[in-house]
């Protein structure tokens, strides 16, 4: 067992995903105040070592069925280069660094972050072979780490800012899981939540999910609510940057097949990376541009 087995096994890669406990304190234009950034930097550590824990879970149930995948069988678990009980070892020290660092912050981001991993032990030992079920949850376990920002940093969740992430994570699962189909009609099976799917219906689903997301994503930028709260009727354009990157990672997933693995495609995508700075940007000089200028 090496170091790059176990940053294997942990996938540091896929932290990007905890950047999601950024986003209440982003939207409430509270990022710029060092305790509550600090407060939500603890939130992002202990969600990461939370997460880690359930990647190592899941290489332990998966791994008899990632042999039979042309990527996932080069992982740690399955390919023999970190043995079980070594892979415990390592999950039972990610889950108690978690805990403690969650406790440590508040009761209330701990049992999001249990909430997280337990729903994870579910979804890895039946629930990720029900269709539909399976990509639900991954949009809850996303929701999580929101409400878990909003815990941390003691910012309310506003209920665009939940059907907006819900929506996200869907499109995000749906392509996951076509990339997985595409793989496994190929010749490969791996997964039995596949049973429950077919190209036409995960495109359909896609298309479906996307549009809504554009459509909701519009009544936010119009809502008196949030214009009000922001204090400019200019949210509007930060749609622009919203609807490329919707664009480009249905291209992505229909056009070339590479969304199976949804991290890969924004760490390895230039043009997605661009469109996400820009609306980062857009949006951050909106909520704090008259506070640093």
């Amino acid at each position: 067992m090496s170091v790059r087995h176990i940053l294997q096994l942990i996938r540091p890669e896929h932290w990007v995903k905890n950047s999601f406990v950024f986003i209440p304190a982003f939207f409430a234009a509270r990022l710029a105040e060092w305790p509550v950034l600090q407060r939500a930097l603890w939130g992002f550590l202990a969600f990461c070592f939370i997460a880690s824990s359930v990647y190592v879970l899941n290489d332990l149930m998966d791994a008899p069925q990632d042999r039979n995948h042309p990527d996932k069988r080069r992982r740690p678990i399955a390919s023999g280069a970190i043995g079980q009980r070594q892979a415990i070892g390592i999950l039972v020290v990610l889950l108690a660094a978690g805990t403690l660092v969650a406790a440590s912050l508040s009761r209330e981001v701990l049992l999001v972050c249990w909430l997280y991993f337990i729903i994870n032990v579910f979804y890895s030992l039946s629930l990720k072979h029900i269709a539909l079920v399976d990509i639900s949850l991954i949009g809850m376990g996303f929701l999580l780490r929101v409400f878990a920002g909003g815990a941390v940093t003691g910012v309310q969740v506003s209920h665009w800012l939940i059907v907006m992430t819900f929506l996200l994570a869907l499109i995000l699962g749906l392509a996951k899981r076509r990339g997985e189909y595409v793989i496994a009609t190929g010749g490969h099976t791996f997964r039995k939540a596949l049973e429950g799917y077919n190209l036409p219906f995960l495109d359909v689903s896609i298309t479906v999910c996307s549009t809504v997301a554009v459509v909701a994503y519009l009544m936010y930028c119009f809502s008196p609510e949030v214009t009000s709260r922001i204090g400019t009727d200019n949210i509007f354009y930060t749609a622009f940057f919203v609807v490329l990157g919707i664009l480009r990672y249905l291209q992505l997933t229909l056009v070339f097949n590479k969304t199976e693995s949804p991290t890969r495609a924004l760490l390895r995508d230039g043009f997605l990376q661009v469109v996400l700075l820009g609306w980062i940007g857009s949006f951050a000089w909106l909520l704090y541009g008259k506070k640093w200028f």
